[in-house]
């Protein structure tokens, strides 16, 4: 059931994405390594096709169209993906997020050398933002490219939580340029992985999919590695993530509905107290609470990526809305549906045990939940009335 009025089409391609994610992307999924980079599936999405859907209308001759592409066809197919397997949804995401710069502001040299291998899923790229101590503050960044000769800096300091570090193929690098510019004096660069003084270690997290630290001590870089213009990179990392963070609460509320059906299928057949736990009011309006939640979590992304898609003036506000709702009403729902199942859902290997470690980091990446707030307020008081 979904009230956004999907077409036949639309939803004829969300079941036939959440059969691939269950009958070929999982199988290769589960032979994954917690906390690696899983190539073989990252190959598979390139071979069917998926990788390039993330791209389509971004730069020259790509073209945008149909029922399925777009901000709104991208949401619909991370959630399906997100609802069968959520590691082909997450190796999906990390490979768009860090090779979208590239797409949409990169050079035709630079599209030719990495995108095309990453649209493949030949290579893995990663989108190297946040730091130690400039996370949530974009604009804080300290990573500091000093001038090394007329077109050319030197990159020194440290980037943390990098998805996909150490072992992606290229990193989309956000550095300061200009010091004491804010947001203004922030360059992105394109680094490959193998640039001499370029190192990474791997973080071992909750959530299963790899996450790193990278250390640049002295990497040269030039102004062919450069994406967009000096000092416009803050540019480039708003519009990746614009871009992306509707699709966020779309992956959030994919894991929320695979949660509440198998709540629905739980509750039933399990017998309790002399009928089935569905007969129990409390549980009944339980069910009725996070089903209305993924809902309405539901319709906002595509609203969201809908006005995307159309190029309205609003895209930060919606994209923060739809970010903060999404992933704050997938953990209720997740949360609930672990209580109503009990002890068999904490048992390692539990579709819910996992969905309960994947659904907590959504409302800490791309912008914490308290960030999309803070976003929203500043929209809402920019504004006309504001």
């Amino acid at each position: 059931m979904t009230a956004f009025s999907l077409n036949p089409e639309q939803i004829a391609w969300c079941a036939e994405l959440r059969t691939l994610g269950d009958e070929r992307l999982r199988p290769l999924a589960e032979k994954g390594e917690p906390g690696r980079v899983n190539r073989p599936l990252v190959e598979a999405l390139g071979e069917l096709g998926l990788l390039d859907r993330l791209f389509a209308g971004e730069g020259p001759g790509d073209r945008a169209g149909g029922a399925t592409s777009g901000a709104l066809g991208l949401c619909l197919l991370r959630e399906s993906l997100a609802y069968a397997c959520t590691e082909a949804e997450t190796a999906l995401a990390l490979q768009g997020l860090g090779a979208h710069p590239v797409a949409a502001y990169g050079s035709a040299r630079q599209r030719e050398q990495w995108l095309a291998p990453a649209r493949a899923g030949h290579s893995v790229a990663a989108f190297a933002l946040s730091e130690p101590g400039a996370g949530s503050d974009a604009a804080a960044l300290a990573l500091r490219a000093a001038p090394d000769g007329p077109s050319a800096w030197r990159l020194t300091g440290e980037k943390c939580w990098i998805s996909n570090a150490p072992e992606a193929d290229f990193y989309t690098v956000f550095a300061r340029t200009t010091p004491g510019a804010g947001a203004r004096g922030v360059t992105a660069f394109l680094v490959p992985a193998d640039r001499a003084g370029l190192t990474g270690t791997p973080l071992d997290m909750l959530s299963p999919h790899p996450i790193g630290a990278l250390a640049f001590d002295g990497v040269t870089v030039t102004g062919e590695d450069v994406l967009g213009e000096p000092d416009r990179g803050f540019r480039v990392a708003m519009t990746t993530l614009n871009r992306f963070r509707p699709s966020v609460g779309a992956f959030a509320v994919g894991m929320a509905a695979a949660a509440l059906d198998a709540t629905l299928a739980h509750t039933a057949q399990r017998d309790a107290f002399g009928g089935k736990l569905k007969d129990l009011q409390a549980v009944a309006h339980q069910v009725a609470e996070m089903a209305t939640r993924t809902e309405a979590a539901r319709l906002m992304v595509h609203a969201a990526a809908a006005a995307y898609d159309r190029g309205e003036p609003d895209i930060a506000q919606r994209a923060a809305m739809a970010k903060l709702l999404a992933t704050e009403a997938a953990q209720y729902v997740v949360d609930a549906a672990v209580q109503l199942h009990g002890a068999c859902a904490l048992q390692r290997g539990h579709l819910l045990e996992h969905l309960y470690r994947e659904v907590r980091a959504p409302r800490i990446y791309e912008g914490a939940s308290e960030v999309q707030r803070s976003i929203i307020a500043k929209e809402l008081y920019s504004g006309p009335s504001g």
